[in-house]
């Protein structure tokens, strides 16, 4: 039998379903109650039009099963030139080559869009190291071009995180942002500072530690940002963030933890960054202290956290440690550059 690769429209509930399954059949897998994949209902409303990114979903084919699934994420806003691509295919059928032609479409189809630059990224246990040695996802990249340009580890909290360590953390930092007072809330970023807050976050991608990767700066603009809180919430999700905020009323840094309907008793950390003027006032430190104890006086259910640092990321590393974060798993972020010009 020979493997036939098709588009995935939104509205074919059946195979959209048949291709979430392969993706987290693969990811289950690899790195076990571990995986981080979004559920099949998150999906659906993440795959709706939007201003800030299209989603194009592939099936590959064989004996009537979906054995290999593709993503393409095109960005719409800024990093015009690059797509983020992810190859998924089921254990009982690989080294048959499958992820090989699905890689080829995807490619195809980037490239048809005027994409050169392509990001993708790999799951795999802790104990590989760094560079995944022995890694069938890693091999595959290598073997395709797509050169590892940054090693993240994922890590996971037990909580509640114990009051009296909260506390203790809190007045170590207390001193350092006396100038910046905390401010904590659930959902919907207020008016007064989404300016501000949406400002610092669209540079998270070049703030935070890159390593060998070839990142722009985002440019989200206020529409689109509070089109992602709706999305967010239609998606089951809900946000609970910190900001601290300078002398002048402006975002000097901010953190969210995230929640989901659809994976009772865990939260997923999101992005944490203080703005580089304002560095050297424990700033992260406050903001993740503050934030976890919004989470566990809202959300006493929770009972794990899920975050991923860059290896290099040594000072957020710092804090999770202290926090009681451990290291469960790798993440490894991969670059290709296209040759060739897209078909006229």
């Amino acid at each position: 039998m020979s493997l036939e690769i098709v588009p995935v429209p939104l509205d074919d509930e059946v195979l959209f379903s048949r291709w979430h399954a392969t993706y987290v059949a693969a990811n289950v897998h690899d790195v076990g109650r571990h995986h981080t994949c979004w559920t099949l209902p998150e999906l659906r409303v993440a795959f709706e039009p939007n201003r800030a990114r299209a989603h194009r979903a592939f099936a590959g084919i064989e004996g009537g099963e979906v054995i290999v699934s593709g993503y393409l994420g095109l960005p719409l806003l800024d990093n015009l030139e690059s797509a983020g691509l992810e190859v998924s295919t089921k254990p009982s059928a690989r080294r048959r080559g499958h992820a090989t032609a699905m890689l080829a479409v995807l490619e195809e189809e980037a490239r048809s869009r005027g994409r050169t630059r392509l990001d993708s990224e790999a799951t795999f246990p802790y104990d590989a190291g760094t560079a995944g040695a022995g890694v069938p996802a890693v091999a595959f990249a290598d073997r395709h071009g797509y050169l590892l340009g940054l090693s993240d580890v994922q890590r996971e909290l037990r909580v509640p995180v114990a009051e009296d360590l909260l506390d203790a953390l809190a007045a170590e930092a207390a001193p350092h942002h006396a100038a910046y007072p905390l401010r904590s809330f659930v959902g919907r970023v207020p008016d007064d500072v989404v300016a501000s807050r949406l400002e610092l976050a669209n540079s998270l991608m070049t703030e935070a530690p890159t390593g060998e990767m070839e990142l722009e700066v985002e440019a989200m603009d206020l529409e689109a940002f509070r089109e992602s809180e709706a999305t967010l919430h239609r998606q089951g999700r809900v946000a609970y963030r910190t900001l601290a905020l300078a002398p002048d009323g402006s975002v000097a840094a901010y953190t969210d933890l995230v929640t989901t309907v659809h994976e009772p008793g865990r939260a997923y950390q999101w992005g944490t960054l203080v703005r580089r003027a304002d560095r050297g006032h424990r700033l992260g430190l406050a903001v993740k202290v503050a934030n976890h104890r919004l989470l566990q006086r809202e959300r006493p259910d929770i009972d794990r956290v899920t975050t991923f640092n860059a290896e290099v990321n040594a000072h957020m590393i710092g804090v999770n440690d202290r926090l009681g974060f451990v290291p469960v798993a790798r993440l490894g972020e991969f670059q290709k550059r296209l040759t060739g010009t897209a078909p006229t």
